[in-house]
């Protein structure tokens, strides 16, 4: 598939491209993802550390972005609380989402000063990693003109025709969801792909604020099992090129000790970042 004009704008041929730290950090809490992003903004903000690009799934949760309804919520606290499902309010955009095991959450923190001053772009250009990767799956995703994220229509298989014709109705199920936040452009929050998701969750909420949709996932669209590892390893090779980003691995161990560095080198002691609040009481 072709790429948009605007990735031009980057050439992945340049053998100077910038590194990109990228860190599988497994299953953890929403929470604690947060406050780890937060220590790699202001790293990154310091032009302390490279980009990073953080992959990880987390325990069953819901978040609302700053643009979200709570009408949206769909399910009351105690139902949540019986489902093992925790609810957070976040400082990336969007409305409404849910993020549970089997779904790869990417978390870049990139210095788009570096890249490119385009807000717009950066979104377009994630919703990309994802449908170059869901393409090497034989999936053919898509964008939805006033909608963020990427789109596959409810049939396995798509010919061209019906790719075009699915840009046109409203039936198509989403693949995976963008939500972003930008500081002194640096970026934090990012994407969420759906691989082997339990897409029953999503019907605690009205699904990025659309009523009426809903979610799929790779192996849905499949029909068979597939290793997230594998899918992990297509979206960070495609972010790679996409963003002309020097990808290197690297271990917590690795990132934890540079984080270290720089805030003892900035304060003489470790900051720990508060996590955002949980849900308050409805009135």
């Amino acid at each position: 598939m072709r790429l948009p004009p605007c990735v031009d704008c980057r050439s992945t041929s340049n053998p100077r491209m910038a590194t990109c730290l990228t860190i599988d950090i497994g299953l953890i809490g929403y929470a604690e993802a947060y406050a780890l992003q937060k220590r790699i903004v202001a790293a990154r903000k310091a032009d302390a550390i490279e980009d990073v690009l953080l992959l990880c799934q987390h325990p069953h949760v819901i978040t609302q972005g700053r643009n979200g309804k709570r009408e949206h919520l769909l399910a009351s606290e105690n139902v949540l609380r019986q489902k093992g499902v925790e609810f957070y309010e976040t400082s990336r955009g969007g409305d409404i989402t849910y993020h549970g095991p089997g779904q790869i959450v990417g978390y870049p923190i990139l210095h788009l000063a570096t890249i490119r001053r385009d807000v717009v772009w950066y979104v377009r250009m994630l919703e990309e990693v994802m449908i170059q990767a869901s393409n090497d799956f034989r999936v053919l995703a898509t964008r939805e003109a006033g909608k963020t994220g990427v789109w596959v229509a409810a049939e396995k298989e798509l010919t061209q025709s019906a790719l075009r014709a699915q840009r046109a109705q409203s039936g198509a199920e989403k693949l995976g969801a963008i939500g972003v936040h930008i500081s002194r452009w640096v970026t934090s929050h990012g994407f969420a792909y759906n691989v082997s998701t339990d897409l029953r969750f999503f019907d605690l909420i009205v699904l990025c604020g659309i009523a009426g949709r809903k979610a799929t996932s790779l192996e849905k669209l499949l029909g068979r099992r597939v290793d997230s590892r594998e899918v992990a390893a297509r979206l960070t090779q495609h972010f790679g090129q996409i963003f002309a980003l020097d990808m290197r691995p690297a271990s917590q161990d690795e990132l934890f000790e540079r984080l270290r560095e720089v805030e003892l080198s900035q304060s003489g002691a470790v900051t720990v970042a508060q996590p955002i609040l949980p849900m308050r009481e409805r009135a």
